[in-house]
């Protein structure tokens, strides 16, 4: 069966938000019998101009042939585009004639408008969250999660993660080999889940030397083993007292407290979208035993795992055993 995806822009539009996500449903086409035909639409048609100055070519969204999936990008023209009735009649429409809409960064503030997301949870960009809770108060606006499905409708918070979300709506429609696939072929990871947090602790440290951040790619990939100094030390080729010493000035934080994190990190992700009991978890991510990984959560997020978990299951509407 082919799947029509119609993918809606609109003058300043982001590009990353389209490209990105059309290059995953491509992906497929490349191995065998194309499963998608994809549609590039905006309100008038013609020539689109990109915040980033190139333009393209699109249809007039009123000739759409029957959609299955629509996705609707962001960017700096998000604003002036919810000012627009026919495109938020389009996007009212689409909630009952597609089987799925999604919106990239920004996109969400177009579907909010349209009520699409009224009583939903939704993510957007980090920096615009605040905004659109405050605009749209009827919407529960997660500022952390990379992307959310809340029934039909998939939100993300922006550029890149349009692709792990477009990798999710793969999944779900042809399943979880052709999803791999078509993160290997893109050179991305397969894949982000939706609950990952949209900052992490290796992009919050940002050491400038190689050795350092080889070191903590190291660890992310490692995390269920030993990770002492002498260990990363020799990662990076360095001696463990010109490990930490380099470590601490480029970071500002000791080996010890930097893998906590990244530990307490990746325990969260698992906590808040998976059914593992706590102690699975801890030994999964390296944590001596779930005790350690509660002191840990208590310092990095201010809450135990129970806590977390409990909350997750409260904003998804599934029953909270507390385990």
């Amino acid at each position: 069966m082919v799947r029509d995806i119609g993918f809606l822009i609109f003058p300043a539009f982001q590009l990353l938000d389209l490209t990105g996500p059309m290059s995953v449903f491509e992906v497929p086409s490349i191995h065998g019998p194309a499963p998608y035909r994809m549609w590039l639409l905006s309100e008038h048609g013609g020539l689109v101009e990109s915040s980033a100055g190139v333009q393209m070519l699109a249809r007039r969204m009123d000739e759409a042939p029957p959609l299955d999936t629509l996705v609707v990008a962001g960017g700096p023209g998000t604003q002036e585009a919810m000012g627009s009735p026919a495109l938020l009649d389009f996007l009212r429409a689409s909630r009952s004639s597609c089987r799925r809409v999604a919106s990239i960064c920004t996109g969400a503030f177009l579907l909010a408008a349209a009520g699409l997301l009224d009583g939903r949870r939704a993510t957007t960009h980090w920096r615009t969250a605040a905004g659109l809770q405050r605009r749209f108060p009827r919407v529960h606006v997660d500022a952390e999660r990379i992307f959310i499905q809340d029934g039909p409708i998939w939100t993300a918070a922006g550029v890149s993660s349009g692709i792990d979300l477009s990798l999710a709506l793969l999944e779900e429609d042809l399943g979880l080999e052709v999803s791999r696939t078509a993160a290997r072929d893109l050179v991305v990871y397969h894949r982000r889940p939706g609950g990952q947090s949209q900052f992490s602790t290796l992009l919050d440290l940002e050491p400038p030397s190689d050795r350092i951040r080889l070191a903590l790619s190291f660890a992310r990939e490692h995390l269920h083993e030993p990770l002492n100094v002498e260990r990363l030390a020799r990662v990076a080729c360095l001696s463990p007292r010109q490990f930490g010493r380099a470590f601490l000035a480029e970071t500002g934080q000791t080996p010890a407290k930097a893998i906590e994190q990244l530990r307490a990190e990746a325990a969260r992700v698992r906590i808040e979208t998976g059914a593992e009991p706590i102690e699975q978890v801890a030994r999964a991510v390296g944590f001596s035993d779930p005790e350690r990984m509660r002191r840990a959560f208590l310092r990095v997020f201010g809450q135990p795992p129970q806590a977390l978990r409990r909350a997750a299951r409260t904003r998804q509407g599934e029953p909270s055993s507390g385990t």
